[in-house]
């Protein structure tokens, strides 16, 4: 019978803590309602599923306006291609407090595919031509409207070394690229608990992520942690999630979580020492500037 990570029963974690009860943190309840709902849902996913008439109806018709339709039809999958990776690429932004826009214009290019998608589909109607412009801008203003546009802009940029955010931006992909990689290998081991803890542990992880995007400065302090122990944690997991996946090993199922616990604190515990570090910085500039004013005769009673 497993154990239940994170109660009595749970193995004791390894910094002279007896029971996670004693962890000065949020838990796993808190952590989820601090999760948006993921923006490629069923809209998006439907519109994978609508173009199909127009594929199964196309073989029906004359070559070229069999040609026609299924041309139609390509562009309209490459459109919920494109609006699938934009909603991606939009949700990696927003969750992000400094961030540039996307490269490709995902979302706006899948509005344009699916006007030119419905427009080839009418024209192989035979239904003239104003019929076929009618659809393509409709399905190219409706389908804007539906799902809006890509993000415009660079965000939380403003003031800060264009150097040093390149910097972080690269830092912060190579870590999330090792975080995706954990979420893809742990599912393998088909245990909800083990993934609820290394979705815990990714949280503690973006925690930091999020810190060094607001001060490129921490990235030095916090180099080791985005990229050695990430990728560490990524290789662990891949390894764990084969051979749990196999044997159904307690003793390793419970080492793993452990594991897990042990970096979370190490995750927990340099984020925090950093927001200090930010806030010493902050009495020393405060301290300066009371001696500033003091010298000048000001003061706050003036």
């Amino acid at each position: 019978m497993s154990q239940r990570f994170g109660g009595k029963y749970s193995p004791p974690p390894q910094n002279n803590i007896t029971s996670d009860q004693d962890v000065p943190r949020a838990d796993a309840p808190q952590l989820r309602a601090d999760v948006k709902a993921s923006k490629v849902g069923a809209r998006a996913n439907f519109m994978f599923i609508a173009p199909l008439p127009i594929a199964v109806f196309a073989f029906g018709k004359a070559p070229i306006a069999m040609a026609i339709a299924l041309a139609g039809f390509g562009l309209l999958m490459i459109a919920a291609w494109l609006l699938r990776e934009g909603l991606k690429a939009e949700e990696a932004y927003e969750s992000r407090k400094v961030a540039r826009r996307p490269a490709i214009p995902r979302k706006i290019m899948a509005s344009v595919a699916t006007g030119l998608g419905l427009g080839l589909a009418g024209f192989a109607s035979d239904q003239g031509l104003v019929a076929p412009v009618i659809y393509a801008a409709l399905g190219a203003v409706l389908h804007f409207v539906s799902f809006g546009p890509d993000p415009l802009k660079d965000k939380g940029m403003e003031g800060i070394n264009t150097f040093q955010t390149n910097r972080v931006a690269e830092a912060v992909d190579k870590a999330e690229a090792h975080l995706q990689a954990m979420t893809d290998a742990i599912l393998r081991a088909k245990d909800r608990e083990v993934e609820r803890k290394v979705e815990q542990f990714q949280q503690d992880a973006r925690t930091m992520f999020r810190k060094v995007e607001e001060d490129p400065r921490d990235l030095t302090a916090a180099r080791k942690y985005l990229s050695v122990y990430l990728m560490g944690a990524r290789d662990a997991t891949v390894k764990f999630a084969d051979y749990y996946g196999r044997s159904r090993d307690p003793q390793a199922r419970k080492d793993y979580l452990a594991l897990l616990n042990d970096l979370s604190g190490q995750f927990r515990s340099k984020t925090d020492v950093m927001l200090l570090d930010d806030r010493s910085d902050l009495d020393v500039e405060i301290e300066v500037l009371r001696d500033r004013l003091a010298r000048e005769g000001v003061t706050s009673g003036s």
